[in-house]
């Protein structure tokens, strides 16, 4: 190549180098929305949600906003921000048309400091998302526990990659804080007050539970897996560093919801779950039970269902008062658990059942419930050949059969948090 040829080649490549790097000033940045209360402020701010593109960021200015409609949300990769819990406030009481308050199915959203209170059904619904951060967020229904509330106050299903982090939750007739069949779930830094169940993680796989708050509840947190749902086998879940305290309000689900059979008083329940940790909990001031071990109970057609809990360990918790003022009007689980200790109630129940070859011949090692907790916390189990027999006493109280190394579960890790 000529020299003179060659110079001009190599300054057009810096100058070619030179524009792809700048290029990104060139191109439509992400820009940021502003609501303010005051008029038409429900078209408005359903029109910029409509309107958003990714990246954007809707700022929904400090003020009490009422709809009558729900709102929703269909963009990936946007930001709705308010500006505090307690300073944006999105009001439905008057909810004319709407089965949520905010309802999202997009990808990549985030979430942050504002309230939605009074919503006709659940607050805030977030179907089928890939990556949905809910960041000091409250949903409240504000008259008080009542079987009309909203089922549910947080409600991710079908979801991937789920952050609920510093939100608030009183007031829903089914749980607070609900995560349905999906994975890489962390729940932390929340609190769950006056619901039915303060935290449930249910049908789910990889969630970390903890730092959170579950008082005034009928349940603080509940571990579920149910039949007749698209997933099931919920596992691998941690709860850790949760403080479930004086969950002592009756139950008010509606008549015939699942959670209308957790007695008043309950701590944590575990149900149908495999590999669940739970380490280094308060649970204290439960009138009814700190922590009950159960297998799904009813009948079911559903020929996939593993109906019992597998791979449980629990250790190093802290417990307090239980067992004062058991509700044997709710459900099963607390009028058997009365009559069988004759009103003893212990701080760990375990129901004992489990296929009938092992309920004859024991757990297989690689199934085992592991309990290592101090010598002053109470246990009872039943042995369920025995009570189907009728033996006069088919209880165990002796926690160091279960005694054993525990495995502990990995860390849930989400990219970005």
């Amino acid at each position: 190549m000529h020299i003179k040829s060659k110079y001009k080649y190599l300054l057009f490549s810096k100058v070619f180098l030179l524009i792809s790097l700048m290029m990104p000033s060139f191109v439509v940045s992400a820009k940021e929305i502003m609501v303010e209360p005051g008029g038409n402020a429900y078209e408005r701010l359903q029109e910029a949600m409509i309107l958003m593109n990714e990246g954007d960021v809707l700022l929904i200015k400090s003020g009490y906003y009422k709809f009558e409609d729900g709102l929703s949300l269909d963009v990936n990769d946007v930001t709705i921000l308010g500006e505090g819990m307690d300073e944006t406030i999105l009001d439905f009481q008057d909810q004319q048309s709407g089965a949520q308050g905010l309802l999202v199915t997009s990808d990549g959203v985030t979430l942050k400091d504002f309230s939605i209170l009074d919503a006709k059904g659940d607050a805030l619904k977030v179907i089928g998302a890939k990556g949905i951060n809910m960041i000091n967020l409250k949903t409240e229904w504000t008259g008080g526990p009542k079987s009309s509330n909203g089922a549910y106050g947080f409600y991710p299903v079908e979801s991937e990659d789920v952050l609920i982090d510093g939100c608030v939750a009183i007031g829903a007739s089914d749980a607070g804080i609900y995560v349905g069949q999906s994975k890489n779930i962390i729940v932390r830094n929340s609190i769950a007050q006056y619901n039915v169940a303060g935290i449930e993680i249910e049908n789910s796989y990889y969630a970390d539970v903890y730092n959170n708050l579950a008082s005034h509840n009928t349940g603080g947190i509940l571990i579920f897996d149910l039949p007749d749902l698209p997933q099931q086998g919920g596992h691998h879940i941690r709860v850790f560093k949760n403080k479930s305290i004086d969950n002592d309000t009756d139950n008010f689900a509606p008549e015939g919801n699942i959670v209308g059979e957790v007695p008043r008083g309950t701590g944590i329940i575990i149900m149908a779950n495999s590999d669940v940790e739970v380490f280094d909990n308060l649970m204290s001031g439960n009138g009814t039970v700190n922590l009950s071990i159960v297998s799904y109970s009813d009948e079911t057609d559903d020929p996939n269902y593993y109906p019992h809990p597998r791979r449980i360990q629990i250790h190093n918790n802290t417990y307090g008062p239980s067992g004062f003022d058991p509700d044997i009007q709710t459900g099963e689980l607390a009028k058997m658990l009365f009559e069988i200790s004759n009103g003893n109630m212990p701080d760990i129940f375990w129901d004992g059942v489990a296929p009938m070859s092992q309920m004859i011949f024991g757990q297989p090692d690689d199934e085992k419930l592991i309990l290592n907790e101090n010598s002053e916390t109470t246990f009872l189990t039943i042995s369920a050949i025995k009570y189907m027999l009728g033996f006069s006493n088919p209880i165990r109280t002796d926690k160091e059969e279960f005694k054993g190394a525990i495995n502990p579960l990995e860390p849930i890790n989400i990219d970005g948090i």
